[in-house]
């Protein structure tokens, strides 16, 4: 098992910056790909960013230039740089992690919460 903590949201007036965190515990060695997904009000989960092991990584067209996702070396936690900030990117941030090996096995953080408000 695979535990994710994210960390990092809050209020943010539009043209900020946010860093979210996401630590990972447990089978860690598991992990494959990891990635952000976001859930606004009354919408669909939606892809965000993801990194594979290896650092190519892959991004929403509505994020693409604005955020940033990395990894530490430990491929342990992943972070999401978020510049120039939108109040459409107001959301439920969540935390996914992927088992390297058996793909359909997929780990959810708890969410965190970033408003994009004046």
């Amino acid at each position: 098992q695979v535990q994710l903590v994210e960390s990092g949201g809050g209020l943010v007036q539009p043209g900020g910056s946010l860093r979210l965190s996401c630590a990972a515990s447990g089978s860690v060695f598991s992990i494959g790909v990891m990635g952000w997904y976001r859930q606004a009000p009354g919408k669909e989960r939606e892809l965000v960013a993801t990194i594979t092991t290896g650092g190519s990584t892959n991004y929403a067209d509505s994020v693409e230039g604005r955020f940033t996702i990395s990894r530490d070396n430990a491929k342990t936690t992943v972070y999401l740089q978020m510049n120039s900030l939108k109040p459409e990117d107001t959301a439920v941030y969540y935390c996914n992690a992927v088992h390297k090996i058996a793909r359909q096995i997929k780990y959810w953080g708890q969410g965190t919460l970033v408003t994009v408000s004046e």
